[in-house]
């Protein structure tokens, strides 16, 4: 989760995003897991929905569904993800 904030000042070299946000729980902690998970390919920012509709959307089609929050830790988030590949890897088979 992030908390979207508003820029100090215009951001006209940006060629798409306008969004300048605070990371939970912090840069270092969230940047790492963002790496970790796979970086900006597999990433959604959306001040439309939240999480649990986002967590309903990705159950509905299957799909893996991380999310970076204030409880986030560097060693639990790694651990979710090598619970979710053995996860995959076991449905998969099924």
């Amino acid at each position: 989760m992030i908390d979207v904030v508003e820029p100090d000042e215009a951001l006209p070299k940006l060629p798409v995003a306008c969004a300048v946000w605070e990371p939970q729980p912090s840069l270092s902690v969230s940047a790492e897991s963002w790496l970790t998970a796979g970086a900006p390919h597999h990433t959604v920012l959306s001040t439309a929905v939240g999480l649990p509709v986002l967590e309903a959307f990705s159950d509905m089609i299957g799909v893996e569904l991380l999310a970076i929050d204030s409880g986030t830790t560097t060693r639990g988030f790694q651990q979710t993800l090598r619970w979710n590949a053995a996860y995959h890897r076991l449905a998969a088979r099924l």
